[in-house]
């Protein structure tokens, strides 16, 4: 349900194997200033977002071309596999299509659609705007620690939801910005077992949106906090399991984003970055 993959580029279609279809790629060059780019099977292979900017959605059939059936074609774009450039993909699985309608359900004031997995925790969903304060059903049977809701349509940025920041703050995954409170975001309301909510920053009248949730499955995936301790060696933060992939950000003060993975550093140190 989840594969970090690493590659280097060939100038032309390469497929790429990655254990599983993915529902979900998040590709970064390695070794150049290329954008982080985002693609989901819920919008289709070609639309891409790019998680360091406000960017509104874009086509481009020549950075991942394919989800396939046991991974993902890329093309011969500087951004996923230039000639001589070098790769990595995050990859995650969700498989099971969703779709709620808010009328009939009684789950949300909006309709919402994607893919989830529920025994993993993850779930992308699309939803359309209606101009007005609205919950929107995820599909997975329990409290999401982290959404990441974008606007597809236009320049926006990515708002971040996480469960230890509360549902008064947000942080942007296309800054540094530290916390920030603000109702507009989540409508100062915490996401449910069925659904998440949105404010006015989240919620153009017929305007699309995207939206990633988590949740903790004991021995798959944990979301937290811990304090820093100024200490070389670091704080120690349990998870239960050894990651394969651990996202860091700061929240009382500016600072970047973090990603680390085992297929970049197999044995520890992990110091790629």
């Amino acid at each position: 349900y989840f594969n970090t993959i690493i590659w280097s580029g060939t100038g032309s279609s390469n497929a790429l194997d990655v254990g599983f279809q993915p529902d979900f790629t998040w590709i970064k060059r390695r070794n150049g200033t290329q954008s982080h780019n985002l693609e989901n099977s819920v919008i289709g292979a070609t639309k891409f977002l790019i998680s360091n900017t406000t960017a509104a959605e874009q086509t481009d059939s020549s950075i991942l071309a394919s989800f396939d059936t046991n991974g993902i074609t890329v093309g011969d774009n500087s951004w996923s596999n230039a000639s001589g450039g070098t790769y990595v993909g995050w990859n995650w699985k969700a498989g099971t299509a969703f779709s709620n309608d808010a009328s009939a359900t009684s789950v949300g004031s909006i309709d919402s659609a994607g893919s989830v997995s529920a025994d993993t925790g993850f779930s992308i969903i699309n939803y359309v705007g209606t101009a007005a304060n609205a919950t929107i059903a995820h599909g997975l049977g329990v409290k999401p620690k982290v959404v990441i809701v974008k606007n597809r349509d236009q320049a926006g940025d990515w708002c971040v939801y996480h469960e230890d920041n509360g549902a008064t703050h947000y942080q942007l995954l296309n800054t540094t910005n530290a916390k920030i409170d603000n109702a507009t975001i989540w409508n100062d309301i915490a996401p449910t077992s069925s659904t998440f909510s949105i404010g006015s920053y989240l919620y153009g009248n017929t305007i699309n949106y995207i939206a990633y949730c988590f949740a903790s499955v004991d021995g798959y995936s944990k979301f937290g906090s811990y304090t820093g301790n100024g200490n070389a060696d670091g704080a120690f933060v349990y998870t239960g399991f050894r990651p394969s992939y651990v996202m860091i950000k700061r929240t009382d003060a500016a600072a970047s984003w973090i990603i680390k993975d085992s297929a970049r550093d197999i044995d520890n140190v992990a110091g790629n970055t």
